[in-house]
């Protein structure tokens, strides 16, 4: 950690999502340290760093989880030498089993601790739990609202079923790993290729009316495009409808362009 060796304040927490309250901390600080943990995120691993213009460093919670409350505060500063504040959520936690908590951090930390205090909006408490609960309800733009942005996954494209380019619409079938998705269902969002974004209508859920098995695809409204070499992004719009199963194909694509449609209007809204 050689570049911390100049810096004097940092914010610290899991930043699950980098949400409006994380935001909030990072705000005060110089850098930011994260805690990582596994699985099940809103943003996962180094994705955190997209989402701000602070260095971020990362402790992984299964390295440290066994510190006491004191060797927790010394690494910090063993990593951050010139370290003179801190700034923490009202609710952190540390130490061994999360023994020690913001006011205790104060007392043993010898520079300034700063704690903040709980984000609300619209009088909901911002937190990555609360976040997670509204996109498996499929409230998006609840999710959105928490999050101070669209809520976006990444993934690979990889090969599908082939029956969308032949009978149906044409998708890019992708692979998430790491992300908590979304309620199943039918979604109006915005696909980024290549570095630039497409309005787009994308399927998060088990195919019930073709080969039963669990997909996340997008399709490109009014853009063909060849399948992309690098990662492809997701950003959530609005929620169009929960996934069902069509007794035909026929069926299944007339709602399919009944979704295009209300994708259309909920995206051009939204722009």
């Amino acid at each position: 950690m050689q570049y911390s060796n100049s810096i004097k304040s940092i914010a610290i927490g899991s930043f699950d999502g980098m949400h409006i309250a994380h935001q909030a901390l990072i705000a005060r600080a110089e850098a930011v340290v994260v805690i990582e943990r596994n699985g099940g995120y809103l943003t996962p691993g180094y994705k955190r760093a997209c989402f701000t213009d602070r260095p971020c460093f990362f402790y992984h919670f299964e390295k440290i989880r066994g510190l006491t409350p004191e060797a927790f505060v010394a690494n910090l500063q063993e990593d951050f030498p010139k370290l003179e504040k801190i700034v923490v959520g009202y609710d952190f936690a540390f130490g061994k089993g999360k023994s020690a908590d913001a006011e205790r951090l104060r007392a043993l930390f010898d520079g300034e601790v700063e704690i903040v205090e709980e984000v609300k909006c619209e009088g909901i408490s911002v937190h990555s739990r609360v976040i997670k609960a509204y996109l498996k309800e499929g409230d998006i733009q609840m999710a959105n609202r928490l999050l101070g942005r669209e809520y976006l996954i990444e993934g690979w494209v990889i090969r599908g079923q082939g029956l969308g380019s032949r009978a149906l619409v044409p998708t890019l079938n992708l692979n998430i790993e790491g992300y908590q998705l979304p309620l199943e269902g039918v979604y109006a969002t915005h696909t980024c290729v290549e570095g630039r974004w497409y309005d787009s209508v994308s399927f998060i859920g088990h195919r019930v009316s073709t080969d039963g098995s669990y997909a996340v695809e997008t399709h490109l409204l009014e853009s063909r495009i060849e399948p992309p070499m690098g990662e492809v992004g997701v950003a959530f719009v609005a929620f169009l409808r929960e996934n069902r199963k069509f007794e035909t194909l026929e069926a299944l694509k007339k709602q399919i362009n009944r979704d295009i449609m209300q994708a259309k209007e909920k995206l051009e809204i939204r722009n």
